[in-house]
């Protein structure tokens, strides 16, 4: 990969040493080496299946709970855009959803729909591809719970649809295959009434905005619940609320919450990850668990 004229043509947009800092929520990281942005599913299966196999892929989502290291990407971070940010009724209790939707746009197309109990989705600042690689959740619910399918394509650009079993889901974890790209998912919810639909996720928004540093760069939850235990009572516990490393810091708020405060490199926000793992094991003896993808090389 050592020019453009060694990549395949594309529909979409294609761009060299793209910076991928303003693309996530921490603000923070290097450059991928390719940053490609598909026209449609056609253009990215051809785009993998063409593609020399030793090159890593990964998708990019909203960033929302992601530190890319300071060296930058190698390879080809895949982007979905607007093609792919579509949400439609498929039934009275279904919609399909592209890869690139928002949890708040499929929340609120279920809501004008009559259809319930993907509420939760409205808390969660990530897309739909990101929710089925990662089970993602909160208030109670997952994606295992409402997914029925899933179109991916695959690191080979062969596209599949895939299960929810076929998946693996255990806690904020799936088993799809390193490469792939989900372009869409199908969910089933169940019959409701849009104004109770609407309170619901207003009740889930406010709980958010109240526990939450939602206005700083942040990364979201930054480490899994082990068994028994909430990973911010335990950080709490350590003694971490409001530790600092360089620009980087743990949240007052919310203790599970790492924050860039202006200057952080991913590197001090890693570092600091890492000292509140090792005090939390100090202190309580638990192995807390990164849920924050850490993608890249260091600088």
């Amino acid at each position: 990969m050592t020019g453009a004229t060694t990549l395949p043509a594309v529909r979409g947009t294609l761009k060299a040493d793209a910076p991928l800092a303003p693309l996530v929520w921490f603000k923070a990281g290097g450059a991928a080496q390719w940053l490609f942005e598909p026209k449609d599913a056609d253009d990215l299966s051809a785009f993998l299946r063409d593609l020399d196999p030793s090159v890593p892929v990964m998708a990019l989502g909203l960033g929302s709970n992601l530190i890319v290291r300071d060296g930058g990407v190698p390879g080809v971070v895949v982007r979905l855009g607007k093609p792919f940010a579509r949400v439609e009724s498929l039934d009275a209790t279904t919609l399909v959803c592209g890869g690139g939707a928002s949890g708040i746009l499929v929340s609120s197309t279920a809501r004008d729909a009559g259809i319930s109990g993907l509420e939760f989705l409205r808390s969660i600042p990530g897309t739909v591809g990101g929710f089925v690689r990662m089970n993602g959740g909160a208030y109670g619910r997952e994606t295992c719970d409402i997914l029925i399918e899933c179109d991916v394509v695959l690191r080979s650009g062969e596209r599949v649809t895939l299960s929810n079993s076929d998946l693996g889901y255990t806690y904020r974890h799936s088993t799809l295959p390193e490469g792939a790209v989900v372009v869409s998912a199908t969910f089933r919810g169940h019959p409701g009434e849009p104004a109770a639909i609407q309170a619901e996720m207003d009740r889930i928004a406010a709980a958010r905005e109240e526990s939450q540093p939602l206005r700083s760069k942040t990364g979201g939850s930054t480490f899994k619940n082990p068994d028994g235990h909430k990973a911010w009572a335990l950080v709490d516990e350590a003694g971490c609320r409001g530790l600092q490393l360089g620009g980087a810091q743990v949240s007052e708020k919310h203790t599970n919450f790492l924050l860039n405060t202006g200057d952080a490199t991913s590197a001090n926000i890693e570092a600091l990850g890492e000292e509140v793992r090792r005090r939390v094991k100090a202190k309580s003896g638990v192995e807390l668990e990164w849920e924050i993808q850490r993608v890249g090389v260091p600088k």
